[in-house]
């Protein structure tokens, strides 16, 4: 079987080596956490669409609890778990540090991954005929993965980023190959009082028009899907695409774990 012919998402999801317990409820939210599938499920995603469209951005409230989100977070001390490191400050990224998984994922991230993946094509294909675009994104993610690995994009991109006083992470967009799916996750993994600042900044580049920013607060355990690359605005005269790049300003104290969850994989 050649690279590009794995079904990498098929593979079982690894187990985590558990964190010491915090709490079993759902960070930020205060209910007891149900299975993940019915968190997701349960998201208000009439309204997420909404503000997609209108800011590129929906917050989905909180998903993770707070022991899930520790364990996530004290995850990224098992290297067994990731495929690669990154420290941003040598490629000219920011400041801090992230990790790509490996395959197979952690059970929660392909959870996140399948659960969600369904609802933002769904958000992919209605913005691509905004666009005038032919271009088609499956409704099942392991058809997106199967798209991505016949382009020879077979390795995994969800990751882990860290970041402690002074970190930050530049404007940019997470592209990684040919097919790409223009919408992606982020999770805030800390606790909000264990650190300031660092907060999840987009930026839209409007035609003929000054850049927009958009300041996404986020409590431990919520998550925001956003766009990628671009994404439809209407104008006087229909619609056309704005380009946009996310990022996190200055940590000014503390250390802060977040999770990046992006559909397609890379080359």
């Amino acid at each position: 079987m050649t690279a590009a012919n794995r079904t990498y998402g098929a593979e079982p999801p690894r187990e985590l080596t558990p964190a010491p317990a915090a709490s079993s409820e759902t960070g930020g939210g205060g209910a007891k956490a149900q299975p993940l599938e019915d968190r997701i499920a349960a998201c208000d995603w009439k309204a997420i669409d909404s503000d997609l469209d209108e800011y590129g951005v929906g917050r989905l409230g909180p998903l993770l609890s707070r022991d899930e989100c520790n364990e996530l977070a004290a995850a990224y001390g098992q290297d067994k778990l990731f495929r690669s490191k990154v420290v941003m400050a040598r490629h000219g990224f920011g400041r801090g540090e992230y990790k790509y998984f490996a395959y197979p994922l952690p059970k929660v991230i392909t959870t996140l991954r399948t659960c969600i993946y369904p609802e933002a094509a769904r958000t992919a294909n209605r913005w691509a005929d905004m666009l005038g675009s032919q271009r088609r994104y499956p409704l099942a993610h392991t058809e997106m993965l199967e798209r991505c690995h016949k382009a020879g994009q077979t390795r995994p991109t969800p990751l882990l980023l860290r970041y402690e006083q002074g970190d930050f992470n530049c404007l940019h967009q997470d592209l990684y190959g040919e097919h790409v799916f223009p919408l992606q996750l982020v999770i805030l993994l800390s606790d909000t009082a264990d650190f300031e600042g660092g907060e999840f900044v987009l930026t839209e580049q409007r035609p003929r028009m000054q850049s927009r920013a958009e300041v996404v607060p986020l409590q431990q355990g919520e998550a925001a899907l956003f766009a990628v690359n671009e994404r439809p605005r209407k104008g006087a005269k229909g619609y056309h695409r704005t380009k946009l790049r996310h990022g996190v300003s200055r940590l000014r104290s503390g250390v802060r774990f977040t999770a990046g969850v992006i559909f397609h994989d890379a080359l």
